[in-house]
């Protein structure tokens, strides 16, 4: 009996686990305060929105605050190519600054400023 309540309590406890990147990502060294509409957005237009917009079959659309706010860290998973498709999918690396811009932002609380 003990066994069984064992092994079922160890199935419980790992079968909870997320195969996807969790949402906290460590802070990169922020000084100055990321902006959303003047830094992040222009960023996500540029590189993503060409795919990643309404109708897209792709499952992300990333056409607005809500939308790039709930998908930050699979953002930067695909940007970094950690644990997410890389991205831009058949484009080059973006700089690490583009990066570390958006990992900013998202240690400052995914503001809409």
């Amino acid at each position: 009996m003990k066994l069984l309540t064992s092994l079922s309590i160890c199935i419980l406890l790992f079968s909870c686990t997320k195969d996807k990147v969790a949402d906290t990502i460590i802070d990169p060294n922020c000084s100055d305060t990321v902006s959303y509409s003047t830094e992040v957005w222009p960023i996500i237009e540029q590189y993503c929105t060409g795919c990643h917009d309404v109708g897209n079959s792709t499952g992300y659309t990333l056409t607005n605050h809500t939308n790039v706010s709930s998908n930050a860290a699979a953002i930067v998973g695909s940007m970094k190519g950690s644990g997410f498709q890389f991205m831009p999918q058949g484009g080059e690396a973006l700089p690490d600054s583009v990066i570390q811009k958006i990992q900013c932002w998202i240690s400052q609380g995914k503001k809409n400023n």
